[in-house]
């Protein structure tokens, strides 16, 4: 299970769960904003309303099911799970589909961009909370490493993996739009600027082993390093 499974010492677990669980819960509000919004989703969200809108599930059901369909595809890259990478798969869209409903039906252009803006604002504290508790990436980061271990650069494969769900989601019949660019634009600097004042550092015993040439070793200690780019997925 050690070769599968990523976790720190219980203390470690206990003083990051909040931060991670309150990160999460957040996405999953700034998230339903967007798509109560109704002015473009985030790539992953385009894919996740398409299917959504074929199947009749609730798109937060579908974003976690869609989640635990790409950690099958962490197996043949040897990618480590953490508890963070399970939480996220769940709560993210659990809490979606709570928040949807509960949020205001906008029906002017003024309350379409309040929730817009409001999840672009709410998204970077989510994920910046989410990332700096350091217990596992989400589960399109671990498919992101995983392939650029393997050559590709990291900007590569991420541009790569987000124009493919996008696609794949516009042809589902998912919503591209201004929010759509607007996400793309201003998730870094948000997540940056959030990041630098709530990462907690990697749990003890979890520091990355690297080559000279920053490549990882061959068989390192666990390594839950997040992905400093994610959109929160």
């Amino acid at each position: 299970m050690s070769r599968l499974f990523a976790i720190p010492p219980w203390p470690e677990v206990r003083r990051r769960l909040l931060p991670l669980i309150t990160g999460l819960v957040l996405c999953g509000v700034a998230y339903g904003c967007i798509v109560r919004a109704d002015l473009g989703l985030d790539p992953w969200d385009v894919l996740h309303q398409g299917i959504s809108d074929r199947t009749g599930i609730p798109i937060g059901t579908v974003s976690v099911l869609v989640s635990f369909v790409v950690i099958l595809g962490w197996i043949p890259l040897r990618q480590r799970l953490g508890l963070g990478t399970v939480l996220n798969a769940v709560l993210i869209g659990m809490t979606m589909d709570i928040a949807i409903p509960l949020l205001p039906d906008p029906t002017t252009t003024p309350q379409r961009w309040g929730l817009l803006l409001a999840g672009l604002v709410i998204a970077g504290p989510g994920i910046g909370m989410y990332i700096g508790a350091r217990l596992g990436p989400g589960p399109r980061d671990g498919i992101m490493t995983g392939l650029a271990e393997r050559g590709p650069s990291i900007r590569l494969v991420r541009t790569g993996i987000e124009l493919t769900a996008l696609a794949a989601g516009w042809l589902l019949g998912g919503t591209i739009g201004i929010g759509t660019l607007l996400f793309a634009l201003t998730v870094g600097p948000n997540v940056q600027f959030w990041l630098a004042k709530l990462d907690m550092g990697y749990p003890p015993g979890f520091e990355p082993v690297t080559h000279p040439d920053g490549h990882h070793a061959d068989d390192p200690p666990p390594d839950i390093e997040p992905d400093f780019t994610i959109s929160g997925s």
